[in-house]
Parts: C-alpha cells; structure tokens; sequence
C-alpha cells in the first residue's frame, strides 16, 4: 500500500478507543476544535476503516489517534499492521501502560508519540497538531 493522495478537505482525525466514554471525550474536544472526526471501537474497526480509506480517498485520516489495549487488535498490532503494508498514517498512541519499553515497541513501530490516560487535552491537541504537521513533510516528502 502507499499513501493516498492529499485531499484538500478539513483535517480528519480516526479516534479508536474500545472505552465509549473516553473516545467520546476525544472526539467531542477534537470536533469543537474544528476537526472531522471518525471513530472506530477497537482495533479491528481502526484498521478496517484504515483499508477502506485506499479505496475512498475522502474517508482517509489526516491523523490517527489509537488507544493500545484494544480488542481485536491492539494499537501496537495496528502499527505493524501498517508498517508491514507500508502505509503511512501519523499515529499517536494512548494508554494506561506505564511501561516504558511500551514507548521503544511503539516508536520502532512508527508512533509519532505515545500519551498515558489520564492526559491533558490540551496536550492531546498540541500532539493531533504535530502530527498533521508530521503528515504535511510526509506528504512533501513521498512527493519528492
């Protein structure tokens, strides 16, 4: 797989969290901050909405944010997942993991960074904005 091309629409960030309330939490701040939001319930609908999106280049991300322990699959599973596609989606990762080896799994994954619940939202925005920024050389980069 390769990156879709850019699309010209808002920023569209995919929230994955098996916690209903927590991923409403997220995707309610997201939105009241200007941004399309998609929601998946576990790391299986991540990824199957992930695929969907090469087929439907409106539907494709600008950013991911993925809880790790998920059913179906965990966000840990997700980034090899794509990794192994070599598909490019900035990822940021949440969990209640204090484990620190989980910041080294996720980084050689490819997370652009990782957040332990219970977060700030404010550094929850600050992340979804370096992402979108990661995803625009990403985007500058795969062109050149």
């Amino acid at each position: 797989m390769t990156t879709p091309e850019r699309k010209t629409s808002p920023t569209t960030v995919l929230v994955a969290d098996d916690d209903e309330d927590m991923r409403e939490l997220i995707a309610s701040t997201l939105r009241s901050d200007g941004y399309v939001v998609l929601e998946a319930r576990d790391g299986g609908d991540l990824l199957d909405q992930l695929e969907a999106a090469f087929d439907d280049p409106s539907a494709r991300p600008d950013v991911v944010v993925a809880d790790i322990m998920m059913p179906r699959l965990s966000g840990l599973g997700v980034l090899d997942a794509l990794r192994r596609a070599r598909a490019h989606f900035p990822v940021l990762l949440i969990t209640v993991l204090a484990d620190e080896s989980v910041h080294v799994v996720a980084r050689k994954l490819g997370a652009l960074g990782v957040l332990h619940k219970p977060f700030d939202m404010d550094d929850l925005r600050t992340a979804v904005v370096n992402a979108c920024l990661a995803r625009s050389r990403l985007h500058v980069d795969t062109r050149s």
